[in-house]
């Protein structure tokens, strides 16, 4: 069990600016609501070392715009995904569905497929949608 756990984390891991834009594209988040939602959503604790260093790329890199949000009890930088972002975040989940699907295709699942075997194929819609709740 515990190698599924670091299997989680380490997928979890390599798609975080992914996950990023994903949460981001559902409502606009200050960083501990980032940190919130992606372990509630896959069970993967990433801290403020990790997450608030990403926000600061994908903001360089003009996916995401930040605002402080003074009006609450205690002043927060807001993080909004952008047009860039949007279309960033449409291609690679493009890119990661083609790749799911070619996993799948290569792999020697025949006609006893198990249990296993189906879960790891890809899904019919877009990986977003069960990710988050739109």
């Amino acid at each position: 069990m515990n190698d599924r756990k670091e299997v989680q984390t380490k997928l979890a891991k390599g798609l975080l600016d992914i996950i990023v834009l994903q949460n981001l594209r559902t409502k606009p988040m200050h960083g501990y609501q980032m940190i919130t939602q992606i372990r509630k959503s896959f069970g993967v604790y990433f801290g403020p070392s990790s997450i608030y260093p990403l926000m600061a790329q994908l903001e360089q890199k003009g996916y995401i715009r930040s605002e402080w949000n003074v009006e609450s009890e205690r002043p927060r930088k807001v993080y909004k995904l952008t047009s860039e972002g949007l279309a960033f975040l449409n291609f690679t989940e493009n890119s990661f569905n083609l790749l799911c699907q070619k996993i799948g295709a290569s792999s020697p699942v025949a006609d006893n497929q198990s249990q296993a075997a189906i879960a790891l194929q890809p899904p019919k819609k877009s990986l977003a949608t069960p990710m988050i709740k739109r």
